[in-house]
């Protein structure tokens, strides 16, 4: 971070209680640089996953150095976590202290993401988050902004694991408890494995949005008769219930044409 704008260097052992100390400092940094509070809270999550993966895989049965830089780089913050360990080596989500949501997390928060190094020599993970929402150029029309995230995957088998990671990262930015986005990822594993059979092409079409009231999936349109077959889907006869449940609304529209199966999870009561 040599441009002579401001900028920082931790070096500090890569322990848990050292995490907040990093997370803060470089908030520290990026509210004096004019990001808003919407990009630091992005910015102090994935400063918190990229430092937790040094502090989890860096140093198995002892501690090391973890090295935190940052600066303001062509209107964005630019960030890098190193350590001088044994190199990222996944384990089980129960050992885990962060987010549980890790790299894929840090990508879809950051403008762009690079991870380098490697088994015994050390992990650097590079990050860069927008200080300032893009601007329309002077004299240039703005483009009209969807209103929510759309997908649509072509194969039925990666319906889960995409779906699963979009959820997280939508969930990540609003007040939606650790126990409601595990609500989530079991409803949408379960709509992800019956939700092809109701696209008559095999493509599975779902909206995705976000907001202070929580996240809301829109899958569809599908088949006349297909939503309620999906609904249906969710049905645990064996316990007498339904994973629907584990939604705070889901409801299935339909226009004899049509149908859409509407799922919503509530941000946590203020």
């Amino acid at each position: 971070m040599s441009d002579g704008r401001p900028g920082l260097h931790i070096s500090l052992p890569a322990t848990p209680e050292n995490v907040a100390v990093a997370r803060h400092a470089v908030a520290g940094l990026a509210q004096a640089v004019g990001m808003d509070e919407v990009g630091i809270a992005d910015l102090k999550t994935v400063v918190t996953e990229a430092c937790m993966n040094a502090v989890v895989h860096a140093y198995p049965g002892g501690s090391g150095p973890m090295e935190v830089e940052a600066g303001a780089e062509a209107g964005e913050l630019a960030v890098t976590v190193s350590d001088f360990g044994a190199g990222i080596k996944p384990r089980a989500d129960i050992e885990r202290t962060s987010l549980r949501l890790g790299l894929s997390l840090i990508a879809a928060l950051s403008a762009s993401f690079e991870i380098s190094g490697g088994l015994g020599r050390g992990t650097r993970i590079a990050m860069r988050i927008p200080i300032k929402a893009r601007e329309e150029s002077e004299g240039a029309a703005a483009a009209e902004a969807p209103e929510a995230t759309t997908l649509t995957v072509a194969e039925p088998r990666v319906l889960g694991p995409v779906l699963a990671r979009v959820v997280g990262a939508l969930a990540a930015r609003r007040e939606v408890t650790i126990d409601r986005l595990s609500d989530a990822m079991l409803l949408t594993d379960a709509i992800s494995a019956d939700a092809p059979s109701g696209f008559v092409d095999g493509r599975v079409r779902i909206d995705l949005s976000d907001g202070d009231e929580g996240i809301a999936l829109r899958v569809g349109p599908m088949e006349p008769g297909a939503g309620e077959r999906l609904r249906r889907g969710l049905e645990l006869p064996e316990v007498g219930g339904s994973l629907e449940k584990l939604a705070d609304e889901l409801k299935v529209e339909g226009n004899g044409e049509a149908d859409y199966l509407l799922v919503r999870f509530a941000a946590r009561a203020g």
